[in-house]
């Protein structure tokens, strides 16, 4: 006779910790092998449970059985003898860039999988959203489009040295680009969902709320699941102060019903100065009300002064210094910003002061998962929280706030939770934009960011006209800057504001990241005529800077003994 409570040998099956019975005791599990002793009425009996409804057994990986043991015991009610079923394998709430793509390649893997998702409109809400999410619907897409319907207006204007001549100025139509636009977001949406029907996710319309470890609430209906993936992102935040109802922010900026003739906008960072861009190329006057010195803080000095400089030839007028204190609704309709300093009247005034975690009601703290002091949720370096059913990837998590991120994080968590390949997400080296006029490209650190990382490296700059510019006679000019770690030659930061930067950088992150050195950008033959040209042609540093040694040298200058 077989003691009570031991395994029997003759059972063996890959259990899905997931799929404990409710009020089991765990007893044993190994990196392949997990058993679950279940209670029934006046008897013991064994038996292993991993199926999702309608689904075969499943495998899992041994990072999902070793995190059984701490989590177990709170899969259900004690005393409850039937079998857990899981109406999913994965449960993501959220269907943005993240969500959609965790969740499909999950389903590649051979997960039963669901989005949760609220209906579609272009201004976000407690009750909509839309497949895509922010970037597709409300950031990074329509955003770009109206960067480039605002780029004709300089167009134009630099036509003029090349011999091109107009009858009539050129007069915009603010309402037939923002119909386009939303146009295309209506596209966008079939084709997300497009997505997850020909992977075999189920989509469902609604909010989901966490009622615990392995529940969602969609609308009343509760859904049960091996895992659940937070991907909700994030919302533009509006700082208290009177009159902050009479703010937009750039969910209504990119839908206004008209283009305001003047509009104020708050906030120093990339999206106040990509909203500024695209009005002031539009026609409209634009200021620029920032709380500190410099506009973008967290890149490198010399891309935040250069930038600044060349969109106030552009006409954007910059107030550095100045924090809001109110904001009015006067007689006429226009509105008043007041700030430390002074106030100023416009049609409309636009809060860019940043975004935080949109996880207000979500449940997550009735559950036990862990937030910050923004509402970003604490995870580990596998996107897990520290409810292991439960995880986070892309803006939420507030780790690195951009949607190729928010890609790569939803394909390392769906290896590590269905394809038995632990990944962890990989936030070095990270490409990135700001679509400004002229445009930002950048990667790898800044220069003060490697003096701190190595003591000693080499700066490389240089400022130009491109060609375009000698023949319109209007003053762009490109910034270019390459940082070497000098003890290893390896280029370590690559940072360039100039028309195609973004473009150029797509390219030269693949360097920085493959750790190449400045030896071998050297010796790289240049396209002809390019501004991109110049990142393998600056063969004189500009200057060596020698932290341990306490003193800088300049170009061509002998570096100090240590």
């Amino acid at each position: 006779m077989m003691a009570a409570g031991a395994v029997p040998k003759c059972m063996a099956a890959a259990l899905g910790v997931r799929g404990i019975a409710r009020g089991a005791n765990f007893e044993h599990a190994t990196n392949s092998l997990a058993w679950v002793q279940l209670r029934t009425v006046g008897k013991l009996r064994w038996g292993v449970r991993v199926r999702t409804r309608g689904e075969s057994l499943r495998s899992i990986s041994s990072l999902n059985l070793r995190a059984a043991a701490a989590s177990s015991e709170g899969n259900g009610a004690a005393g409850d003898s039937k079998e857990v079923d899981y109406d999913y394998d994965l449960v993501t709430i959220g269907g943005g860039s993240g969500g959609v793509r965790a969740s499909r390649f999950a389903a590649n893997h051979g997960a039963k999988v669901a989005v949760c998702e609220l209906p579609f409109s272009t201004i976000a809400s407690d009750t909509t959203g839309g497949v895509g999410g922010t970037c597709v619907l409300r950031g990074c897409v329509p955003k770009k489009i109206l960067v480039y319907g605002s780029q004709f207006g300089h167009n134009f204007e630099d036509s003029k040295g090349f011999g091109w001549s107009y009858e009539t100025e050129p007069k915009h139509d603010w309402r037939t680009l923002i119909d386009k636009k939303n146009k295309e977001l209506h596209r966008l949406v079939g084709v997300y969902k497009n997505i997850l029907k020909n992977n075999n996710v189920t989509l469902i319309e609604g909010r989901g709320k966490i009622l615990d470890p392995h529940t969602v609430d969609i609308n009343g209906k509760r859904i049960r699941a091996r895992n659940i993936l937070v991907a909700v992102g994030g919302r533009a935040f509006v700082p208290n102060i009177p009159g902050k109802e009479h703010v937009i922010t750039s969910d209504e900026a990119l839908d206004l019903p008209s283009r305001p003739a003047k509009i104020c906008i708050v906030g120093g960072g990339y999206i106040a100065l990509e909203f500024a861009t695209i009005f002031s190329g539009l026609g409209t006057e634009v200021h620029v009300f920032v709380r500190q010195d410099k506009v973008l803080r967290g890149f490198d000095e010399e891309i935040r002064e250069f930038v600044a400089d060349q969109m106030a030839l552009k006409g954007v007028k910059f107030h550095f210094g100045e924090s809001p204190t109110a904001v009015e609704k006067i007689s006429d309709g226009k509105y008043k910003l007041v700030t430390t300093k002074r106030s100023e009247e416009a049609d409309s005034i636009m809060f860019a002061t940043g975004r935080k975690a949109n996880t207000r009601n979500l449940g997550l703290e009735d559950v036990g998962v862990q937030v910050d002091g923004t509402g970003a949720i604490k995870v580990d370096e596998y996107s897990r929280t520290d409810v292991p059913s439960i995880w986070a990837i892309g803006d939420v998590t507030n780790r690195v706030n951009l949607t190729p991120v928010a890609l790569m994080e939803g394909m390392a968590f769906a290896n590590t939770a269905f394809g038995n390949k632990p990944t962890k997400p990989d936030h070095r080296y990270i490409a990135s934009a700001v679509f400004t006029q002229p445009p930002i490209g950048t990667v790898g650190l800044t220069e003060a960011e490697a003096l701190d990382l190595y003591g000693d490296i080499d700066i490389y700059t240089t400022s130009f006209r491109p060609m375009k510019a000698t023949i319109s006679g209007l003053g762009n000019k490109t910034f270019i800057k390459i940082v070497v770690d000098a003890s290893s030659d390896v280029v370590v930061g690559v940072h360039m504001c100039g028309d195609d930067s973004p473009e150029i950088l797509q390219g030269f992150g693949v360097a920085v990241k493959a750790k190449l050195t400045k030896a071998q950008f050297d010796e790289t033959v240049g396209i002809h005529p390019t501004a991109a040209e110049e990142l393998v042609t600056m063969r004189s540093p500009t200057r060596k800077l020698r932290q341990k040694a306490s003193q800088q040298v300049p170009a061509g200058g002998v570096v100090p003994a240590v």
